[in-house]
């Protein structure tokens, strides 16, 4: 068999952009003008609105109902651990079958799932434990949709366009953020969340209308993988061999773990530290989006995809999370979640882009499965504990915690990078201008 050329390694694998300047800022939005593109970024914009209202509004009366964090935590873990035990097989199936079928099938289920929740609660009939089974249900609609999801956007914009993509969507997603608390928390105190999740619903059926409209025949496609003994290591040992992946997976899954529980910590600040409700909680989760949005929109002004970007954006969010641990007021607080959300979505964009720029688009299902396990399984384990280190440290303590783990792993996987580079950390006391930089190794 003699090796693929050049130029099929080219077709199958997207090259990571190296160009030198900045791209203009007329192309921003560039991937927009693709118009099956348009359709789903249009859709996707109402429907994170609508799950960030229906996240909320969950979370608020999960502690409503119980008044506990942890049971904040619980809820958490139950959505995400089936992504924890379950989510490569979504990435197999992301491989093998139309990404665009899979995307119907499972909004039309997160749908039934978010009108079984406004039946419930807007009766009266909701309990904690049913707010417990939904999540872990929709958790499972999330294995099969996520993997779908991270694919399709190159099937709509092919590999030209991808990193531009990735980064409005994170976009998009940051604008929901934006908008959907802040409407959430209106609606909880004027007329109860039941209503954050028939919009939830409603929204659910615009997405499968939207993906009904796509043209097919515009898609870039892959011929699906067949059926095959060891796919699943073949991702595995596929993702282990290339740095642009395991090193951002491994900082992604500790940045889970701890960073990404902030919800939770944000609850426990709005209920007990500043007394602000749920309009406040609705608000901080707002100026977190705000942050967020602008470094989704910054992202896509950098030129260059290298790790030691991805590794200080993560150190960032770590040192503004231990900042905010001594915030003296909710105004103060307020500030730092906005640069909180900033350093975390450069992280977030930033990896994202150079995982999925560093894999062969026939095995990209499977490699996203991973990433997303990590990233979306950390948040399982991370909700329930970092809940309950803030109900018995105290919630400082918990969020001082919260960062100085996840610069300590930045820290850890920087030094290795540069070992692996043949660099060193040097000192200079005489100069505080620069009193740590990187050098080339002696011989």
């Amino acid at each position: 068999m003699t090796p693929p050329s050049a130029h099929q390694n080219a077709a199958l694998t997207a090259p990571i952009n190296l160009v030198t300047t900045r791209p203009p800022w007329s192309q921003t939005f560039s991937s927009l003008k693709i118009r099956n593109y348009r359709i789903f970024a249009s859709a996707n914009l109402l429907a994170v609105i609508a799950v960030w209202m229906q996240r909320v509004a969950q979370d608020w009366m999960v502690l409503e109902l119980s008044g506990s964090v942890t049971a904040v935590g619980i809820t958490v873990f139950m959505q995400f651990i089936p992504s924890l035990l379950l989510m490569p097989l979504g990435g197999i199936l992301a491989d093998r079958y139309s990404k665009r079928l899979i995307l119907i099938i499972s909004q039309s289920a997160a749908g039934i799932l978010a009108t079984l929740m406004a039946v419930l609660a807007l009766t009266g009939r909701l309990e904690v434990w049913h707010i417990y089974v939904i999540a872990f249900v929709l958790g499972l609609v999330v294995v099969a949709d996520q993997p779908a999801r991270q694919v399709f956007v190159n099937e709509l914009v092919g590999p030209r366009q991808l990193r531009n993509a990735i980064s409005l969507n994170s976009s998009i997603f940051q604008m929901g953020g934006m908008i959907g608390p802040a409407v959430s928390g209106v609606l909880i105190m004027a007329v109860g969340g039941g209503w954050a999740f028939a919009v939830n619903a409603l929204a659910c059926a615009v997405t499968v209308i939207s993906l009904t409209m796509i043209r097919t025949h515009e898609l870039v496609k892959m011929p699906p993988v067949k059926r095959g003994k060891g796919q699943l290591m073949e991702g595995v040992r596929y993702a282990l061999r290339k740095p642009t992946i395991v090193f951002p997976a491994a900082m992604a899954a500790v940045f889970a773990v701890f960073g990404l529980s902030l919800a939770v910590l944000m609850a426990a600040y709005a209920n007990t530290v500043f007394d602000a409700g749920a309009g406040g909680y609705g608000l901080l989760n707002t100026l977190v989006a705000l942050g967020a949005l602008g470094g989704a929109l910054a992202s896509t002004r950098f030129a260059t995809l290298r790790l030691r970007g991805v590794m200080s954006a993560a150190g960032a969010y770590g040192v503004v999370l231990m900042l905010a641990a001594f915030a003296p007021s909710m105004a103060t607080f307020g500030a730092v979640m906005v640069v909180a959300g900033f350093a975390s979505l450069l992280f977030l964009t930033s990896a994202n882009q150079l995982v999925q720029m560093s894999t062969n688009v026939l095995i990209r299902g499977r490699v996203m499965s991973l990433y997303i396990m990590v990233l979306i399984g950390g948040q399982a384990l991370g909700g329930p504990l970092m809940g309950w280190l803030a109900e018995h440290w105290g919630v400082q303590w918990a969020m001082l915690l919260a960062g100085g783990v996840t610069v300590l792993a930045a820290a850890v996987i920087a030094l290795v990078l540069a070992k692996r580079g043949q660099l060193a950390l040097k000192v200079n006391l005489r100069s505080p201008r620069q009193l740590v930089f990187i050098v080339p190794k002696a011989g």
